[in-house]
């Protein structure tokens, strides 16, 4: 019963995010099949009818052209089962289940079965002693400057081996104060020292808690460590505290330390910790986060600042010793006026290794001189304050960098981004071309002003990114700040749409945008991929892009961002972010239309942000905003729109096992795009919608267990795919793919190998490894049903061999074990 009760939760709830792959879609069908029977048994309990047949045991033509008696006599056509939706509905089909298994072996069989492949979606915790485990190693390099906490890794070390520490508690140690004093350094630098008691990797992750506005969430959080320890996002649950179980289920075995840097509350860390009683959490923060002392027992350690002595340290580590060496009072002198501050320290530090004649006492005169007009300009400013220091050694540095490079600092910091790439600083200053963008990055990296985080990848420390947005606001006009914001938006919006565009070359576009470009002649399966892993690693950024254009009154760049970011989004999920950028999207469309904009955009913004929802099982939410966008559509005459956002409808149906209801949406979808007249708006894209309409129609046919009528629907898709003037071979596949598994259902194992051989031949020339693995499995269900043992290990091996290259370890681990009951039989 625990078993049946995890199974249909983990296939009913947000346990898959709705991107369980086609895996989680068949066992969510299954489950519905199995519903029905369970229904029909009770609606026919008469001992003398045939009971519990199983699926595929009546009689069926080999052509599947009659038309199946009706397989639910007891209950109306629309009575579909319905998706259950709470904790008690799971519960209660649970139990049904388990009853009516104890009353019929068939259905018992085939329930266990279920539970079996059931089994292998959930959420699923990455060994660490597993061949290929990840060990993650995401520390940032150590600072070779680092000085004075030369006693923290002891002191950590301490609260490790303790004795008063309680036997399985995990260590946890908060490193507290503020800004610029040098946290992260620490604890980057204790982590790796400590690193051979940790064998099994380091975790690191930024949590942006300078303020509650820029925290990360605990979710945002949650899939960023979970995917450094290689779970597939579509493995990831939809809500917060399954991915907080899943995090520390992966984590149970490790020694790790964990480096939760920047945070900003309590409530932000707890789900972050494990329970690992062999590793480490290093948590830094400018907050006191007094609660986590308590429970679960961290050891709070607070930061000062240097003394003189470490501070003259510092800065020699930094110059060198030729440059201090019989200059003692002048480096004193100026390591004083740092006021013991690392940030402070490090940037005047690089500011006298690039200066060659730059002397000590010109530094301190200009740090004295700078101070006395602060102290006129600003009363309450405190110079000794970690904010202060930070601010005078920053406008002293800022004060001698290149014209260039001082636009280039001060347009950047109109907006915290994330990450900042050669691109969008060229843009941020209109440079000639990458190449000056570089030099000026490098001079600012190079006194400290920036730090280089990646290749070709820099950010702000916050305090600094402050100092550089006050100067904007002194000296630039705000028309110039909003334009380089202007350049910079643009610029991630021209990068994402050629991206989007060849990760999913053939879907239909909104936006001008896309007017410049182009799909690609052929379609080249590794730079799709390659396209969507520049998407990913740009994610945050283009988030950020979204936020900065809503801020601005970019209404028409915001929209155009999020449609740009459809193809990142529907292949990898990120669900959080994508309902948060896409109601900002809806917003910015309903204003642009307001002033002449777009009035096509609102309904196409609202569509995406339904899948949104359902990527998250948020039902409710997603068919308000599909109603919303099919109504959007139709006060905008668009009826290109208004079909995609009733076909989506329809899709929402199918998963809620909703199949006639999911049916009349793709027939009214259908009717909507009969409206379009030849040479109008969206029609060159109605022929291959069409064809995708057929095909969801024999799906929820299927569903309904009308397998003559799906059969043929599917073959009208196939028959207009290949009427198209451009080839969607992909969706072919697809399509013979369905074509397998309503064969299957139907009994008829020897069509459905015929089908899913030509969805194999379609998805291995199209590249597409986890759909071509997908129908290698299936095929070797065929083979399993044909009795052809040695037929199925070989389908299990080719698909094993695509997982791998795909890089979908929870898949390969699924099948292996398949392949190894069938060598022990």
């Amino acid at each position: 019963m625990a078993a049946v009760a995890s199974a249909v939760t983990t296939v009913t709830s947000g346990a898959l995010s709705g991107a369980g792959g086609e895996m989680g879609r068949r066992s969510s069908e299954a489950l519905a099949g199995l519903v029905r029977r369970m229904r029909r048994r009770a609606a026919d309990p008469d001992p003398g009818t045939p009971q519990d047949p199983g699926p595929g045991a009546e009689p069926t033509d080999p052509d599947l052209d009659a038309e199946p008696a009706d397989p639910d006599p007891g209950v109306r056509a629309d009575e579909s089962p319905l998706l259950p939706a709470t904790d008690e509905e799971r519960r209660e089909l649970a139990r049904q289940l388990w009853e009516s298994s104890r009353t019929s072996p068939g259905f018992a069989r085939d329930v266990t079965a279920w539970l079996r492949e059931t089994g292998w979606l959930g959420s699923r915790a990455v060994p660490a002693v597993a061949p290929g485990a990840s060990r993650p190693r995401m520390l940032p390099p150590a600072n070779a400057a680092f000085t004075d906490r030369e006693a923290l890794p002891d002191q950590i070390a301490r609260v490790l081996d303790g004795e008063d520490r309680a036997d399985g508690v995990p260590a946890v140690v908060v490193l507290v104060g503020p800004g610029g004093i040098g946290k992260t350094a620490a604890a980057v630098h204790c982590a790796h020292r400590l690193t051979e008691r940790f064998p099994d990797g380091q975790l690191y992750i930024d949590l942006q808690g300078q303020s509650a506005t820029t925290a990360l969430t605990p979710s945002e959080a949650l899939v960023r460590l979970l995917d450094a320890l290689r779970v597939p996002t579509g493995r990831l649950p939809a809500d917060e505290r399954r991915l907080s179980e899943l995090y520390r289920d992966c984590a149970a075995e490790r020694r790790m330390v964990v480096v939760l840097d920047n945070a900003h509350s309590e409530r932000q860390v707890r789900p972050l910790l494990t329970a690992a009683p062999e590793s480490l959490a290093i948590i830094t923060s400018r907050y006191r986060l007094d609660r986590l002392a308590a429970d679960p027992g961290a050891e709070v350690i607070r930061l000062d600042p240097l003394t003189t002595a470490d501070s003259v340290r510092l800065l020699t580590r930094i110059v060198g010793r030729d440059a201090t060496a019989g200059r003692g009072p002048g480096v004193a002198a100026v390591a004083e006026r740092c006021g013991g501050i690392p940030l402070a320290l490090c940037e005047t530090g690089a500011r006298v290794a690039v200066r060659e004649h730059l002397t000590w006492d010109t530094v301190e005169r200009q740090l004295s001189e700078r101070a006395h007009r602060r102290e006129q300009e600003a009363p309450s400013m405190d110079d000794r304050s970690a904010r202060g220091a930070v601010d005078l050694t920053t406008d002293v540095t800022y004060g001698e960098l290149s014209p260039r490079a001082a636009l280039l600092y001060r347009m950047l910091g109109v907006w915290p981004w994330p990450g900042i790439t050669v691109g969008a600083a060229r843009k941020a200053v209109d440079a000639a071309d990458d190449d000056e963008a570089r030099a000026l990055l490098d001079e600012l990296a190079g006194v400290h002003l920036l730090e280089e985080v990646g290749e070709e990848r820099y950010r702000f420390h916050d305090l600094v990114r402050d100092h550089a947005a006050r100067r904007g606001e002194a000296e630039d006009r705000h028309a110039d700040r909003a334009a380089a914001v202007r350049r910079v938006v643009g610029w991630y919006l021209g990068f994402a749409a050629a991206a989007d565009l060849r990760v999913i070359p053939g879907r239909w576009r909104l936006g001008p945008a896309y007017a410049r470009l182009a799909p690609p002649a052929d379609r080249d399966p590794e730079a799709g991929r390659l396209a969507l892993a520049e998407l990913r690693a740009e994610r945050e950024n283009l988030a950020a892009a979204v936020r900065a254009a809503e801020h601005h009154g970019f209404d028409e760049l915001a929209w155009q961002l999020c449609e740009a970011m459809w193809g990142l989004h529907l292949r990898l999920g990120f669900h959080e972010q994508w309902v948060e950028t896409h109601l900002r999207g809806v917003a910015a469309a309903r204003r642009s239309a307001a002033e002449f904009g777009d009035p096509r955009a609102e309904g196409r913004m609202l569509v995406q942000l339904a899948f949104a929802h359902m990527g998250l099982e948020s039902w409710a939410e997603a068919e308000e905003a599909l109603l919303n966008a099919a109504a959007a559509d139709e006060r905008a005459g668009h009826h290109r729109g208004r079909a995609s956002a009733v076909e989506a409808l329809g899709l929402l149906r199918l998963k809620q096992w909703r199949y006639p209801e999911a049916q009349r949406s793709f027939a009214e979808a259908g009717q909507v795009l009969g409206r379009i007249r030849p040479g109008g708006d969206g029609a060159a894209d109605v022929p291959r919608a069409l064809a995708l309409l057929d095909h969801h129609t024999g799906r929820a046919l299927r569903g309904q267990e009308r397998y003559g009528e799906a059969v043929r629907r599917l073959h009208e898709a196939l028959a207009h795919f290949r009427a198209l003037p451009e080839p969607d071979l992909y969706n072919e596949g697809r399509v013979y793919m369905s074509l397998g598994e309503t064969h299957l259902d139907a009994g008829d194992a020897e069509a459905a190998r015929g089908c899913l051989d030509e969805a194999i031949a379609t998805m291995g020339r199209e590249g597409a490894e986890l759909q071509h693995a997908d129908a290698a499995e299936m095929r070797a269900r065929c083979a399993r049903a044909l009795g052809d043992p040695a037929g199925e290990a070989g389908d299990l091996r080719t698909a094993v061999a695509l997982y791998e290259t795909a890089g979908d370890e929870a898949s390969v681990e699924r099948v292996r074990a398949r392949l190894a009951e069938l060598e022990v039989a």
